[in-house]
């Protein structure tokens, strides 16, 4: 049998796991899931006899060793930042390797070493990072085939709750890893390209710069820019393109009130506030606010920001329970950020019965025969329950389709790369159509960049 071992069974491994054990039958598989927390594996693998659970500590290199050994191809569902060991690993014992993740520097120094092995080292094929490379390539590279020539693209992806879960006022529910959404846009300012300019947004205006999508059946989302718009450029054959945005989707609203976050510095992750464990989120609140021997919290807190009582966006922050003077922080040590992203999680994890979404849209502006043309392509993925999310299975099916691939021969390019080539994205697009996730197209007029949101 081909020996699968994926590491990691967290939230976005179910649909994946599902894949490869439903495939395993024609497909010749036995798949093992290692992870340092069995009760997770044990219960997506439901003791499938094509399977199997192990106690996997990734930072046990003979543990590591042993389990990269024993495979024919390892994915890698981990953290970030714990990929590099597994593939140094796979170097060393010729395994080809495949993760959602963005490629790191450190990654990145291993092409050659993967290349003289003849070893492929797949990354990026989730949703964003993944999806969107694939179905922005299959349109692109559609585009140059009929003459077309590229001089807008935009791309919008966001992890949001379904119609049916959208049950407060903020329309946000975490649905992957909270803290990246509290520290997202920190770093430096996005940069973007805008009818060839270099426009920047800086972290404290980055919330407050956003522009409205329309999607088909679902209503309006706002966008805000990611960090930087420019990273794939050259990798998407864009370089004479004179517009190339990426941004982050939400609904309309939720950029105004969690900039009141930014402006407070309640997102700030650089310092540690003192004794914060035994901080009520009244006192946590008020440590951002200037002292007055007269004024409530709330008032200083309006009057800081600028906020009318009536305002709906006040509603929002009386929905966090921020001024409660009985709920402690009970973080120790905390920064701005982690206090605030305990707070935030009291309201915003998801409850047994709702749903999540993922959202995608792009936009594609062209020249052709001496005129100009736009497709917008959009598409929706509901989650089924709390186990088989939106999440894990845009996350997932795409890397298990990888990794199913590689070894069926049908990816055969060595190195490490994304999913931007014929190779890699035809085959998984047109599987992935069959479990529902696709995308609409329609031509619309060509407007180019909207100069008056951005």
């Amino acid at each position: 049998m081909r020996k699968i071992l994926v590491i990691g069974a967290g939230k976005s491994s179910s649909y994946l796991i599902k894949y490869f054990l439903d495939k395993s039958e024609s497909e010749n598989l036995h798949i093992t899931i290692g992870d340092i927390h069995l009760d997770n594996a044990i219960m997506l693998l439901n003791g499938h006899p094509n399977s199997k659970a192990i106690h996997l500590d990734i930072f046990n290199a003979e543990a590591r060793s042993e389990a990269i050994t024993n495979a024919d191809i390892v994915v890698s569902m981990l953290p970030a930042r714990f990929h590099i060991e597994v593939a140094k690993d796979c170097i060393k014992l010729g395994k080809h390797m495949v993760t959602a993740s963005y490629v790191s520097n450190e990654m990145q120094e291993l092409d050659t070493a993967a290349k003289s092995k003849g070893l492929i080292f797949m990354n990026e094929i989730g949703v964003d990072p993944g999806i969107d490379h694939m179905s922005a390539m299959q349109v692109i590279d559609r585009i140059r085939d009929n003459g077309g020539k590229m001089i807008l693209f935009e791309s919008f992806t966001g992890g949001l709750v379904a119609p049916q879960s959208d049950n407060n006022l903020w329309n946000y529910k975490f649905t992957w890893n909270p803290r990246n959404v509290v520290v997202a846009g920190q770093g430096g300012a996005a940069k973007f390209l805008q009818e060839n300019q270099f426009k920047y947004i800086p972290y404290h205006r980055l919330f407050r710069r956003t522009e409205f999508l329309d999607v088909e059946g679902y209503g309006r989302f706002e966008a805000y820019a990611n960090r930087d718009s420019l990273k794939y450029q050259h990798a998407y054959g864009l370089d004479h393109a004179k517009t190339l945005y990426r941004g982050t989707m939400r609904r309309v609203g939720f950029s105004r009130a969690w900039n009141v976050f930014v402006q407070l510095g309640m997102t700030d992750d650089s310092y540690t506030i003192e004794d914060s464990a035994n901080m009520s989120y009244r006192d946590f609140v008020n440590a951002f606010l200037p002292y007055s021997p007269t004024d409530s919290v709330e008032l200083k807190f309006r009057h800081a920001l600028k906020i009318d009582q009536d305002d709906l966006i006040w509603d929002k922050f009386l929905e966090l329970d921020l001024f409660n003077p009985d709920k402690k922080v009970g973080v120790k040590n905390g920064t701005p950020a982690q206090i605030l992203q305990k707070i935030l999680m009291d309201s915003w994890t998801l409850s047994k019965d709702d749903k999540d979404m993922i959202v995608m849209y792009h936009k594609f502006g062209y020249e052709l025969d001496g005129k100009k043309h736009q497709i917008d392509a959009t598409m929706v993925v509901l989650g089924e329950d709390q186990t088989y999310t939106a999440m894990s299975k845009t996350v997932g099916l795409p890397v298990a389709m990888a990794t199913l691939d590689i070894l069926n021969k049908k990816i055969v390019t060595p190195g490490v790369q994304i999913p931007i080539t014929r190779e890699v994205y035809k085959p998984i697009l047109k599987e992935l159509e069959s479990y529902g996730v696709a995308f609409t197209e329609k031509k619309v007029p060509y407007l180019g960049y909207n100069p008056l949101n951005l």
